[in-house]
């Protein structure tokens, strides 16, 4: 299973002959190496309603027959674009032809801005994803403070790689994702949401050099892990 790494918060995994997108935020990302038109997938996962985790999902969705994977109200409000979805919910789990996929709790906001009609769109509560691959699990924070509960993550699940954002501001910050990599002791941890924008701007190389148990990976845009 390859897993890669494109700006922001965005994240790809290749396996079973699938590909499953992670929140694409793609245009107005200036870290990313993904061109809308080109990317292939067939599923794809978002962690909350803001703009730039939701980011070109419809787009790519028609494009590729993909099916939308997301919180419930979030899932509904894409379906109203003509989006092919499959509604969850924290705490709930579904297995699907390419692996399983349960909602874990995220503190942050979820909303979607329409900038031309100045309205802010609730979309339900935000979410992390663990995703269950081939026996293998990958977490994706997605926007999140850091919560106590991340050391359940850790206690039930044996978590392979971690996507943990530090950008601050936002979310969590250098300091409080590196007690979360503790608390969730994935093998391998990498920096994500960061950098995209002057307010979130963080040195990834630090942060991984402070893990003491994980093994850290700072992955630029396009590169990846194999699990």
């Amino acid at each position: 299973m390859r897993i890669s790494y494109h700006g922001h918060s965005v994240v790809k995994i290749e396996a079973n002959d699938k590909v499953i997108l992670i929140d694409p935020f793609i245009n107005g990302n200036e870290l990313t190496d993904l061109e809308v038109s080109d990317i292939k997938a067939d599923v794809i996962l978002l962690t909350h309603g803001h703009n730039d985790h939701v980011g070109d999902t419809v787009e790519i969705a028609k494009n590729n027959d993909a099916l939308v994977i997301a919180p419930f109200e979030l899932a509904t409000f894409l379906s109203w674009k003509g989006v092919n979805t499959h509604p969850m919910h924290i705490g709930g789990s579904h297995t699907f032809d390419f692996g399983t996929v349960k909602l874990t709790q995220a503190f942050h906001g979820s909303s979607y801005t329409d900038e031309e009609t100045k309205q802010i769109i609730y979309t339900g509560m935000p979410a992390g994803l663990l995703i269950t691959i081939n026996e293998k699990t990958i977490y994706h924070a997605g926007d999140t403070a850091l919560y106590s509960d991340m050391k359940l993550l850790g206690k039930h699940h044996s978590i392979d790689v971690a996507f943990l954002p530090i950008g601050d501001n936002f979310t969590m910050g250098p300091d409080d994702a590196l007690l979360a990599a503790e608390w969730i002791n994935a093998r391998v941890v990498v920096p994500i949401h960061y950098n995209t924008f002057p307010v979130i701007k963080q040195d990834p190389h630090a942060f991984v050099e402070r893990l003491t148990k994980a093994k850290g990976q700072v992955l630029h845009a396009g590169e990846y892990v194999e699990v």
